[in-house]
């Protein structure tokens, strides 16, 4: 079960497509955008990942630090990084601990067959460290829009124009 608003993120220390130690602690006083995705260069992640790389100036400008997880190893983020070319970290946690403390390692099922596997999840987490949103139903193509479009007042409407959704303007004849 995910986490709720208001509650302190939980603290995790894991690594980076380096092997560079992250801790969460280390980005206090930074709004951190900590996105849970299953797999690495699969249609949904490729899509949520690219997203948010089109949109990371965006995210920047409002203070975010944008970080994904997943339970790939750093050798397969690196992949991921270097092919989609992401400006932003992927975490590795292979031990499913951090998926554990979010209540992200999850039971699902396809075509009658259940197994485990990371439910789809960001978690956008204030200055302080505590949890201001939890995003569970992630709209993988206008991930950017969802995390701005937020109740608080983070981006100005005239900002909000700018976010790259993917989508053409142009209307075909």
């Amino acid at each position: 079960m995910a986490l709720s608003v208001g509650t302190i993120a939980p603290d995790f220390t894991t690594t980076d497509q380096d092997g560079t130690e992250v801790k969460l602690s280390g980005f206090r006083g930074k709004k951190v955008v900590l996105y849970f995705y299953p797999k690495d260069m699969t249609p949904g992640c490729t899509a949520e990942a690219c997203n948010l790389r089109d949109n990371y100036k965006a995210l920047q400008k409002q203070g975010y630090e944008v970080l994904g997880i997943s339970t790939d190893s750093e050798k397969t983020h690196r992949k991921f990084i270097e092919k989609e070319k992401l400006p932003f970290r992927l975490l590795a946690d292979t031990d499913k601990t951090v998926h554990t403390k979010y209540g992200t390692w999850v039971e699902k099922s396809m075509y009658g067959r259940k197994y485990m596997g990371t439910a789809r999840i960001t978690y956008v987490i204030d200055e302080a460290g505590k949890i201001s949103e939890v995003i569970e139903k992630v709209d993988t193509k206008n991930h950017t829009a969802q995390i701005l479009d937020l109740p608080s007042p983070v981006l100005k409407k005239k900002d909000r124009k700018k976010i790259n959704t993917g989508k053409s303007s142009e209307k075909s004849s």
